[in-house]
């Protein structure tokens, strides 16, 4: 029988970290504003990646070697090195970012057990998260290459919905592993052409001296793109495009194709019969009991305050384009309604924590005038004190409703404060707080459509670049709704 107690002995070794005597190594982190002591024994042992690093550095004249990670914030560091003393981490009340950040930090000190526990953490319990923030951990994790699971949780989601990463602003970003698995899988809902198309656009992205009409093309500039692509060429079902698939996207870049390939092309498509010497890949699985049909769109408008005009405003200044909408690319989801789910602010905590990509509205009492504000990250109610979240994407806005002629768009101009998360014990009274230029509460009655104590301010703004309202300050409202902003998912076109 052992007995195996490490309580004691991780509660010793985190007391040797704190303690300023008889360490020998510097780590300095932050771009060197923040430096942590340690002991060379203790990290050598514990990560490979110190044991490297240890091993070509020189002491100075007191025999104290100094390690310099730039690419790490002090208080990520902070929680990897209490690990590598003690083997704990408390994930307890810390934002999912964090724990992201921590698990590839984890992996960059090469700390094997901590990167896959934190792995399976973030997709057992933050699935939400993941989905809300898909682009930046699709991208970064097959930047890596390391994460077989959270790939694997990636592609499944992406093969039913590719559009989430083919028709996104930067999709020509995407590495070229990541491309590579996606045409890998025999189940990616697109229609096979549409895939070449985007491969092509892939590969035109990643050589800026190509030329822009086709037309200009050398053979040289044919022979770049093939190079480019040579990666992903044989993961493209040729044998199952039609007759004018292949004269309208194949032929144009017949060129970047083998001769012989090509040439088995246009024979099966003049003989389907005929065997080729090419490798023949199966056409792609269509999961048509997995997607969803197309549901009826409802009849029942999807919000009492705005307009599906307005929707589309808003998607506008949400993307940040010039040209307005006229059809949203979004889903404005309700999550919260007050004349359905109550008026006490505590309800907006009790129901939105969690959520991002929020969308808040509110009708004013009296007047004919519609405000707002969008918070790209998650609203949490379980701080103990009151907590500022830094976003450059937030924003407050007034809708043009009635005899209100121009809507106005007031971005974050100090990202320091964009949105606040109320504190626990305050939640009775407040509720959604952008800056200190627009929030919603109720000090006296528990009820945010019977006090005057809602406000908006009408000049300069103090964190928002200016005012969204003309009038007073203080208001009370009529009703207001909390959408979840979800891009919206198209039935791929299959074969």
């Amino acid at each position: 029988m052992a007995l195996k107690l490490f309580d004691k002995l991780s509660q010793n070794f985190i007391e040797l970290l704190n303690d300023k005597d008889d360490y020998n190594i510097i780590i300095e982190v932050q771009n060197k504003e923040k430096s942590f002591i340690a002991h060379s024994n203790i990290l050598k042992y514990r990560s490979s990646y110190f044991r490297r690093e240890l091993e070509n550095i020189q002491p100075n004249e007191n025999n104290i070697k100094t390690i310099t990670v730039s690419s790490i914030s002090a208080q990520i560091f902070e929680i990897i090195l209490k690990y590598i003393y003690g083997g704990m981490v408390n994930l307890e009340n810390v934002e999912t970012k964090i724990i992201f950040d921590l698990m590839l930090a984890a992996n960059q000190f090469q700390l094997e057990e901590l990167s896959n526990e934190l792995e399976t953490h973030l997709i057992d319990t933050k699935a939400s998260w993941l989905k809300t923030h898909f682009p930046l951990v699709y991208r970064t994790i097959f930047s890596i290459n390391n994460f077989e699971k959270l790939e694997n949780c990636c592609n499944d989601f992406i093969i039913k919905h590719p559009n989430l990463i083919f028709d996104s602003d930067d999709f020509t970003s995407l590495p070229e592993s990541s491309l590579v698995s996606l045409l890998k899988r025999d189940d990616l809902q697109m229609k096979e052409v549409k895939i070449w198309d985007y491969v092509i656009k892939w590969g035109i992205s990643q050589n800026s001296t190509l030329p822009t009409n086709l037309g200009e093309w050398s053979n040289e500039n044919f022979l770049t793109l093939k190079t480019t692509l040579q990666q992903c060429l044989s993961y493209i079902r040729y044998f199952h495009l039609s007759v004018d698939e292949v004269l309208d996207s194949i032929k144009p870049y017949r060129k970047i194709l083998d001769e012989q390939l090509w040439d088995e092309i246009n024979q099966h498509l003049l003989s389907p019969e005929r065997p080729v010497e090419s490798i023949v890949l199966p056409a792609r699985i269509v999961l048509a009991t997995e997607l969803p049909f197309r549901a009826e769109e409802s009849k029942d408008p999807f919000s009492t305050i705005i307009s599906e005009v307005h929707a589309a405003e808003i998607s506008t200044w949400i993307d940040r384009k010039i040209t307005k909408y006229t059809n949203t690319p979004y889903k404005f989801e309700l999550i919260l309604r007050g004349s359905r789910d109550g008026f006490a602010p505590q309800k907006f905590w009790d129901i939105c924590h969690g959520h991002a990509r929020v969308v808040i509205v509110a009708k004013v009492k009296g007047t004919n005038e519609i405000l707002g504000g969008y918070n790209p990250l998650e609203w949490d109610n379980s701080n103990i004190k009151d907590l500022w979240i830094e976003t450059k994407d937030s924003f407050i806005f007034s809708l043009k409703n009635g005899n209100i002629r121009n809507s106005i768009l007031s971005r974050i101009k100090d990202t320091r404060y964009a949105v606040r998360n109320i504190c626990k014990i305050d939640q009775n009274k407040f509720g959604p707080y952008f800056g200190q230029d627009f929030y919603i509460q109720s000090l006296n009655s528990n009820n945010l459509t019977l006090d005057d104590d809602c406000y908006c301010r009408h000049i300069d703004g103090y964190y928002y670049k200016k005012p969204i309202r003309a009038s007073s300050d203080y208001f009370s409202i009529v009703d207001y709704e909390v959408f979840k902003i979800v891009r919206k998912s198209y039935l791929p076109i299959l074969l």
